[in-house]
């Protein structure tokens, strides 16, 4: 496995694999990984004839009171997981590689996709997305890359994002990989306390509650996020940001749930937000 920090470097491995007729897949990852994370290599690398992971935590994407400064970093046991789950290239760029002086272009998809849920809340969160992906994409050059869907939204800005901007590059959703008592694993979940790490199983308990309703047929969306708020709301260490149905594609609120449906939710488990869904094809 090579390690390189200039973007020189990695382009250059990268357009060396391309030109050899090699699948390049890639995953993008702000690190502290998780197995997650590792599920995303370990898919491309059984796919691919390369795989490159990417470690930055891309300050474009947080907001001025958000937590880009505390966000948990471990290197040196990121390469180890990176080598055991079989990728060829590690890239870890700094912030002035990826963002030079006087930087001032950057990547936007507007409209329903990004209005709401995380969009409303996060408002830094989709453009900075967008753009780093855009920037990383250029330089991995990849034939397929791999996101998780418990980063729903994200993955539906990224696949349009590539839509309209013609980019060759297959995006591959993974499933979301949980722990043992459901919780979705998150870099995050490393800020919660020991009562804060019991408090926050209402995540996962609400989104498996409405993936029920819906699959025994349920069709009314504010019925469903009643159920999915009320589980939350009896946990004194929660507080909801939101929790909707939308179309799983557009983001936006049905009036009957039909179709590709995305149930999403944040909810603050003392200070640290936590995110989960679920998606149905009713």
């Amino acid at each position: 496995m090579e390690i390189v920090r200039k973007i020189s470097q990695a382009r250059s491995l990268a357009k060396q694999w391309k030109n050899s007729g090699l699948s390049v897949g890639f995953v993008p990852t702000m690190g502290y990984l998780h197995q997650g994370h590792l599920s995303l290599v370990e898919r491309s690398a059984a796919e691919n004839d390369k795989t490159i992971v990417s470690i930055f935590v891309n300050p474009t994407q947080f907001g001025p009171t958000e937590d880009l400064e505390t966000y948990p970093r471990d290197l040196r046991a990121d390469l180890a997981l990176c080598e055991d789950a079989k990728a060829d290239l590690v890239f870890c760029p700094g912030a002035d590689d990826m963002y030079r002086p006087g930087s001032c272009t950057f990547v936007e998809v507007s409209g329903s996709l990004t209005a709401g849920l995380c969009g409303a809340s996060r408002p830094d969160l989709f453009r900075g997305v967008a753009t780093v992906v855009t920037k990383l994409f250029s330089i991995a050059l990849p034939t397929r890359a791999y996101f998780g869907q418990k980063d729903a939204q994200q993955l539906a800005v990224i696949k349009r994002m590539v839509e309209d901007l013609d980019m060759d590059i297959e995006i591959v959703s993974c499933p979301t990989v949980r722990e043992d008592d459901g919780l979705a694993k998150s870099s995050r979940n490393s800020y919660l306390t020991p009562e804060q790490r019991v408090a926050a199983r209402v995540v996962s308990r609400a989104v498996f509650e409405g993936e029920r309703l819906i699959a025994a047929g349920e069709r009314d969306p504010v019925k469903v996020t009643a159920s999915m708020r009320k589980i939350v709301e009896a946990e004194p260490l929660a507080r909801i940001d939101y929790i909707e149905v939308v179309s799983a594609q557009t983001m936006e609120k049905p009036e009957k749930i039909d179709g590709s449906i995305l149930g999403a939710l944040a909810v603050f488990v003392g200070d640290t937000r936590l995110i989960d869904n679920f998606i149905l094809h009713v």
